[in-house]
């Protein structure tokens, strides 16, 4: 195989390692069809790199074909998912890319940040327990607070803390775009103006405009309450 080629497969395998390790960090069932979706492929390409994955011994796949990662697979999903989240933060802290460009090129820059210049620019960013989005730095002991909820989940009138953008809506640079231009990022206190189910939109309110959300992007932003 051709050094080109090996190149792209370890950073498709890399890519799929964090996708899974996201999955399961937001409590969802990883199968190949919800791999596919996050990352924009069509399932039997999904299916063919998870299959090479099991080949290699970093994930195992039960009888019903939900996926897990094994322990070698899951130390690898941690390093990558903590050079990815360190990546994401000094692009978009330190370089000030946006939101969308520092997750598209984080995807690039990671590659080739080796463990010492990682752990430089974590200490430069004063040691963040998460991405720019909201997602925990494996390493770091931040997780997601069970006691968060869907931002869809509430209602009219409804007032609340914006805490964890899921990863998969990370995966829409138009949408990620648009949270960044709007200032929809953890910490920004919101409030409930408008819920229609018929049309699927929520109207939000922040100490500076008034935004609309689908419901199903606002299923995968967690809130406190």
């Amino acid at each position: 195989m051709a050094a080109k080629d090996a190149d792209i497969q370890t950073s498709t395998v890399e890519d799929y390692l964090q996708t899974i390790y996201s999955l399961e960090t937001e409590g969802e069932k990883v199968i190949s069809a919800r791999l596919a979706r996050w990352r924009r492929v069509k399932p039997p390409t999904a299916w063919a790199t998870i299959h090479r994955m099991q080949r290699n011994g970093l994930v195992a796949i039960d009888a019903d074909k939900t996926i897990h990662l094994t322990k070698h697979g899951r130390e690898a999903a941690e390093r990558v998912a903590r050079r990815h989240r360190v990546s994401e933060r000094f692009l978009n802290e330190v370089l000030g890319l946006n939101w969308a460009l520092a997750h598209e090129q984080a995807h690039i820059f990671e590659h080739g940040v080796t463990p010492i210049i990682e752990e430089r620019i974590y200490e430069i960013l004063g040691r963040p327990t998460t991405c720019p989005h909201g997602s925990p730095i494996p390493g770091t002991g931040a997780t997601l607070d069970p006691a968060w909820v869907a931002m869809d989940a509430l209602g009219p009138g409804d007032s609340a803390v914006i805490k964890f953008i899921s990863e998969e809506l990370e995966e829409d640079n138009e949408l990620l775009g648009y949270l960044d231009r709007h200032e929809l990022k953890p910490g920004c206190r919101i409030e409930i103006a408008e819920k229609v189910a018929s049309t699927g939109v929520l109207s939000i309110t922040t100490d500076r405009e008034t935004v609309s959300l689908s419901l199903a992007v606002a299923s995968r932003i967690r809130v406190a309450r």
